[in-house]
């Protein structure tokens, strides 16, 4: 039987709610529903063990990700997460724009129409020049965030060896170089 430890750091509160786990820390509070029938989730002392009754490697496979989640989770909410892109453009120079939750690229590839890329809630984008850095507590709406502007700007009709231009992610989401 497979069994995995998530260890809760300090100024961590964990909180088990049939089955939602809810993380909450000094950068802000997450919950996730973590639901299957061989698979569980138990609050121990300064750490959380996740449990398998079956055998099958799916199952197996299953709780390993789940102890993946947690672990993402209680970093979260300690440190946060950092994903990095970088705008590149040979050919007409790109100007980006922020409004609400959505990212405007403007003159991509000289075109007139503006495309735009959805910015999920709980991340926040910085743009500095040609570099922009995407943070958040929650590093899979980071990563989602970093390809949807990825995926908007992907060239289509045109030789990719000569139009390379895009904004393309340099640094995934990962904790913050310091640590804060």
């Amino acid at each position: 039987m497979p069994e995995y430890e998530v260890p809760v750091g300090e100024g961590i509160e964990v909180s088990l709610e049939g089955k939602t786990v809810k993380v909450k820390g000094p950068k802000g509070e997450l919950a996730r529903e973590f639901r299957h029938p061989h698979v569980k989730v138990e609050k121990g002392e300064g750490k959380l063990v996740i449990t398998s009754d079956s055998e099958r490697r799916k199952v197996k496979s299953l709780a390993g990700t789940w102890r993946g989640h947690l672990n993402n989770m209680i970093t979260g909410v300690s440190k946060g997460f950092e994903c990095n892109l970088k705008l590149v453009y040979a050919h007409f120079p790109v100007k980006l724009e922020t409004q609400e939750n959505k990212l405007i690229i403007k003159n991509f590839l000289g075109e007139r129409s503006s495309r735009t890329a959805e910015i999920l809630d709980g991340v926040e984008i910085k743009i500095q020049g040609d570099v922009v850095t995407l943070s958040g507590i929650d590093k899979e709406k980071v990563g989602q965030t970093a390809a949807n502007m990825e995926h908007k700007t992907k060239v289509k009709g045109f030789d990719r060896r000569v139009f390379q231009d895009g904004l393309y992610v340099t640094q995934k989401a990962a904790p913050p170089e310091g640590g804060s």
